[in-house]
């Protein structure tokens, strides 16, 4: 560490200022996942960096020089970490390539990406962006569709562009003042909006492509959602549900590499980790809570929670206490 880095927390706020190209490609490396950041002006470089990290979502107000951040194949290969990474311009641009597509991202645009795949982000001098990494499993869109919106341009004048940006936005001005029971619903409501953002645009490009197949899963997935707390919720239901045969429903899901009971029970138990490290439901027992979202066998929902989160609710609920 240089003179030049200065790290620093205040209120939960993560800084990290830098004329320093080498202490830069560290931090940026460790805050994120492993990456390969280059630049061809390392003595005029600057950069400043913010961090939030509430629940599991994490935010970053970044002021950086003209530099390339590359997720090679190998640094894939070598990391289990799987986030979608969105990207909001706020000054200068950026240039997002991943999947064999191209986003040139100007102020008030935004992207995602794919921390699984192998993608590169190239800005310009004196940018500003504010980037949001959560894990795949924190929304309810399935990667296959997801993966039609990588390195895909979201314009500031698209109409939900014009009410995510804004809040996004506030959120990077306040991170001091983000803390307790607000600053996680803040985050939950923040996953919320660009999932609907997400889901939106996904929603006009099956419009224009026409593809029957997956505006159907698409619909079953908003009727599993919309009954995830029936614990009688069953592949025969579902499938009824939509005149199709269960055969057909497991079809489906196997197109994407999944299965019926896995995202059902992925869904279940993301519910479950949002109320345990609510305050607000400190008063619920984990039984009730399992129950709440149709996982009322209490060893059973023990046994799948820490399968996913490595901890029983019991001890996830406890660390969350403890940490925030």
């Amino acid at each position: 560490m240089t003179v030049d880095s200065m790290p620093g927390t205040s209120n939960g706020v993560e800084t990290f200022s830098t004329a320093d190209f080498h202490d830069w490609r560290s931090h940026v490396s460790e805050s994120f996942v492993p990456l390969e950041v280059q630049t061809d002006r390392p003595d005029t470089f600057h950069g400043d960096l913010r961090a939030k990290r509430i629940d599991r979502l994490a935010m970053f107000d970044i002021r950086v020089s003209q530099h390339a951040v590359i997720r090679t194949p190998e640094l894939v290969a070598r990391s289990g970490r799987d986030f979608y990474k969105l990207s909001m311009q706020l000054r200068g641009s950026s240039l997002l390539l991943q999947d064999g597509k191209e986003a040139l991202l100007t102020p008030g645009d935004i992207a995602i990406y794919d921390t699984t795949r192998p993608y590169t982000l190239l800005s310009d001098d004196y940018m500003r962006h504010i980037v949001l990494m959560f894990p795949r499993t924190s929304i309810d869109l399935s990667t296959e569709d997801l993966s039609e919106l990588t390195a895909t341009r979201l314009p500031a004048d698209l109409a939900l562009c014009q009410v995510v940006s804004p809040f996004l936005l506030r959120m990077a001005k306040n991170f001091e003042s983000l803390h307790g029971v607000s600053a996680l619903r803040l985050a939950h409501t923040t996953i919320d909006l660009v999932t609907t953002l997400f889901a939106s645009e996904l929603d006009i490009g099956l419009e224009g492509a026409n593809e029957p197949r997956r505006r159907l899963l698409s619909q079953i997935k908003h009727f599993i959602e919309a009954n995830l707390d029936d614990d009688s919720l069953s592949p025969g239901q579902i499938a009824a549900a939509h005149y199709i045969s269960v055969r057909q429903l497991h079809q489906l899901f196997q197109t994407e590499g999944s299965s019926v009971s896995t995202w059902i029970r992925t869904r279940r138990l993301e519910h479950c980790r949002r109320m345990l490290t609510d305050p607000v439901h400190s008063g619920r027992s984990v039984s009730e809570i399992g129950a709440r979202w149709g996982l009322p066998d209490a060893p059973h929902f023990s046994r799948v929670f820490k399968a996913a989160y490595g901890a029983s609710p019991r001890q996830f609920r406890a660390e969350a206490v403890h940490d925030a």
